[in-house]
């Protein structure tokens, strides 16, 4: 095709809307699923986002609160009444799966003292692992997205690709009024994926760190309060022997 030729066809090609609706609606069947895809994951990311962001902010205000009480002075048996009623989580928790141990012990016909720091020391491994779970809980989701969305959309790119070398051998046209818009289409499928993937890792890992802070909290808190627990015991066992 000689460059008149070329000009001219460009000319009567007709004009097509570069907008990023226009490129979605003109994009083939494929890539708008792929496109819609990543966009519907892209909304779940962020609510995922903002609910475990709310969530840590909470927990958080909730351990602080709860050491506050808990290293104020006031007797375990208060401590546990006050919380038993609750539905508690974080540290409260943690002490109250403990206290419950303790009572069912110490409070039973049998008084089952023998390998009572053992028990407590599993109740308090099980419910850190239950609160772990709790917070961790939809993560796996971000994670997912962000390693998996730049290649859902690269695969959307390479068939749009494959869609405007077909469009582009069949009218037998290499202009680049011809050229442009079929690419243009395929490539904003990676510009939705990198969209969805990006902000997923950052705040994967950023989430996670958040995750690992609490549980070495919560850990730091057994170990502490299953010493004194122990003390008790030995003093009651010093006592009734």
């Amino acid at each position: 095709m000689n460059p008149a030729d070329a000009m001219q066809a460009a000319q009567a090609a007709p004009v097509v809307d570069m907008s990023l609706f226009g490129l979605f609606w003109q994009a083939h069947f494929v890539v708008k699923i792929v496109m819609v895809g990543l966009l519907s994951a892209s909304i779940w990311c962020w609510s995922i986002i903002v609910d475990k962001t709310l969530l840590f902010r909470r927990t958080e205000a909730e351990m602080d609160a709860f050491e506050e009480a808990f290293w104020s002075g006031r007797s375990l048996e208060e401590l546990y009444r006050s919380y038993n009623d609750r539905q508690p989580n974080g540290l409260a928790a943690v002490f109250v799966a403990a206290m419950r141990e303790w009572k069912r012990s110490f409070e039973g016909s049998g008084r089952q003292v023998q390998s009572l720091s053992q028990r407590i020391e599993k109740q308090l491994d099980v419910t850190i692992h239950r609160e772990v779970e709790r917070l961790e809980s939809r993560l796996l989701f971000l994670a997912s997205i962000g390693s998996a969305g730049p290649y859902i959309g690269l695969f959307g790119t390479v068939w749009g690709i494959m869609t405007a070398f077909t469009s582009i051998a069949a009218s037998k046209n290499t202009s680049l009024a011809v050229v442009a818009p079929g690419i243009a289409e395929a490539l904003f499928a990676t510009a939705i994926g990198l969209f969805a993937a990006i902000p997923a890792v950052l705040a994967y890992n950023k989430l996670q760190a958040s995750v690992a802070k609490s549980q070495s909290r919560l850990e730091g808190f057994a170990d502490e309060f299953s010493a004194i627990l122990s003390r008790q015991i030995d003093e009651r066992l010093s006592l009734a022997a």
